[in-house]
């Protein structure tokens, strides 16, 4: 019955995300699918039929965004309000809320825009704190990681905006599949010396991760740098390139031990920015570390680093195992279906 589901949608400038659960809180569908916003707002509507025809009938909708920043938009005030009227548009006749981060979901989003604007971390944030009264929130996505503490159950971001949360460095722009190599590091130890990288998009951490064996087969759905394949020695060959070099020049070993040393640069990146959110005091040593996102293979050796116990999202969830798995990498859309089925 369309009635028993509710859907929660995560509208990314790059991934559309849905989860569905039913009304006690079981999680029945969860999924992803490319959305490449700024190519226009034909791309969300194509991925809005891709999603809905994967799901359940449903009349009630919680929504959260951060493709309000796309370039396609003036600003993310215009982004929000065209956002919110397509989500509405294309569910009519159904119930349909926005989560607006601290004011929990409203009906009016153009009047909340600047709490709508990037608030899908505060939903993730706020159902864990549901199941784990002191933790460290931490999900690596494609393209950004948020940090952030929970203590009493409740959301303690010190900020809420994204300007503010990058100043506070609990909204770190580095992810585990988008983001350019060219950002993880500026010059790479290889072959015994050290040689600055190019800073061309030439290659993605995708590639990197894809060579270390800690990307998942189906994690990356977007097209590769160069719009070749995704095999290891595709991958190898982009990475090369970026030393201004050709895959032939090197081993595949050679590559592969490159691949290691960037995505541990990329560990040290997060590290920081934890010891950072963490330097404020406000959690005890005995909290855990939550693991959401596609990246979140990233997080069970910094938590062995930081000597705190690992809980992954997908186990704070009640669904089938591969549902449970999207939920993780899904984590906001699922967090404001499950908000929504506790009532707005």
């Amino acid at each position: 019955m369309a009635d028993d589901v509710i859907t929660g949608w995560d509208l990314g400038g790059a991934h559309l995300k849905a989860a569905q659960v039913e009304r006690g809180g079981r999680l029945v569908t969860a999924l992803q699918v490319p959305c490449r916003l700024w190519l226009g707002m034909d791309e969300l509507t194509r991925s809005l039929g891709e999603a809905r025809r994967q799901l359940r009938r449903s009349r009630r909708h919680g929504v959260t965004m951060t493709g309000e920043l796309a370039d396609l938009f003036a600003d993310r005030a215009e982004g929000v309000a065209r956002l919110s009227q397509a989500m509405t548009e294309t569910l009519a006749g159904d119930e349909v809320r926005v989560y607006a981060g601290q004011l929990g979901f409203v009906a009016s989003p153009c009047e909340h825009w600047q709490a709508v604007a990037s608030a899908n971390w505060h939903a993730s944030a706020r159902f864990v704190g549901t199941r784990c009264p002191q933790a460290l929130f931490i999900d690596v996505g494609s393209t950004t990681t948020d940090i952030v503490p929970i203590r009493g159950g409740q959301v303690d971001a010190a900020g809420h905006t994204d300007d503010e949360r990058l100043v506070s460095e609990e909204l770190v722009y580095t992810g585990a599949t988008r983001t350019p190599v060219m950002a993880a590091a500026e010059s790479v130890p290889f072959g015994g010396q050290r040689q600055r990288l190019m800073a061309e998009h030439f290659a993605t951490l995708a590639d990197v991760h894809r060579l270390t064996g800690e990307l998942p087969d189906d994690a990356d759905q977007l097209p590769t740098a160069d719009g070749r394949g995704k095999t290891v020695e595709e991958s190898a060959r982009r990475l090369a390139r970026m030393l201004g070099r050709d895959l032939q020049s090197a081993d595949l070993a050679d590559w592969r031990r490159l691949a290691a040393h960037l995505a541990e640069r990329q560990r040290q990146t997060l590290h920081a920015a934890i010891d950072r959110v963490l330097s404020r005091g406000a959690l005890g040593d005995e909290a855990p570390v939550v693991g959401a996102g596609v990246g979140r293979f990233l997080l069970r050796p910094l938590a062995e680093r930081l000597r705190r116990p690992y809980v992954d999202f997908s186990s704070l969830v009640e669904g089938e195992p591969a549902t449970r798995e999207w939920a993780a990498r899904c984590a906001p859309a699922a967090a404001v279906a499950i908000l929504a089925a506790d009532g707005w």
